[in-house]
């Protein structure tokens, strides 16, 4: 964070003009004052979306003192430890949200799949993972360490498409053993030319990883192709 306000500052001193926000112009004439407003605009941006209270009078005058070259309030290990506490606080409620956000996710998924375990068609497997015969077929079943060739959508529960080769047009080729364990389970289940609906718990899936931790994933899946290396493309 130091690092962007230093850049921030140096910008303001190559445009070579600082505005206080009591000192608004109304009209922006030369190139150098638009230049200093977009610059404004950007500084003015990046602290809202710090969600703090920044005292604007007291931001103005450190921008001022350091334009300026006068003597600052804060010594530069004052100024450093000041942002790294708050940079600590910033990274203490992301966490915070992080374990909520899973936690929701979390008890959402098991409600889910608590109830889609009981329709009609639905089966359970030993590990969590849920799957519904779209379409059957009398083709080869791939081992894990085969390659695939598949069309497939994925959802989310509250039906956001998060990926699609369906969408990209162009079917998708991987190696079964490089993918997430809900997959690799699954598509050995599956033969050639059948389609099934895959319900991938968070442990199948994520876990508790990355944007889409804590979610269950929903994909349908056709499988086009079972070979190895450039044989499934």
């Amino acid at each position: 964070m130091r690092i962007m306000l230093s850049c921030l500052l140096a910008l303001l001193l190559v445009a070579g003009q600082v505005v206080a926000e009591e000192k608004k112009q109304t009209e922006l004439k030369t190139d150098e004052q638009k230049l200093s407003y977009a610059l404004g605009l950007d500084l003015g941006a990046y602290f809202k979306s710090l969600n703090e209270n920044i005292d604007l009078d007291v931001l103005h005058q450190g921008v001022v003192d350091s334009y300026k070259g006068n003597t600052p309030l804060l010594s530069g290990e004052e100024a450093a430890a000041i942002q790294q506490k708050y940079a600590q606080k910033q990274q203490e409620e992301r966490l915070k949200q992080t374990v909520e956000m899973i936690s929701k996710n979390q008890k959402a998924a098991e409600d889910f799949l608590a109830e889609n375990g009981k329709k009609e068609g639905v089966t359970t497997t030993a590990s969590g993972l849920q799957y519904k015969v779209l379409t059957s077929a009398e083709g080869p079943k791939p081992k894990a360490e085969d390659t695939v060739k598949v069309h497939y959508s994925g959802k989310l529960l509250d039906g956001t498409e998060f990926d699609s080769s369906v969408a990209r047009g162009e079917p998708a080729v991987f190696p079964l053993n490089q993918v997430i364990p809900g997959w690799t389970e699954a598509l050995q289940l599956m033969k050639e030319g059948a389609k099934y609906q895959l319900v991938i718990p968070p442990a199948l899936a994520y876990g508790d990883r990355g944007p889409l931790a804590g979610q269950v994933l929903i994909f349908d899946v056709e499988l086009l192709g079972v070979a190895s290396g450039e044989q499934a493309k």
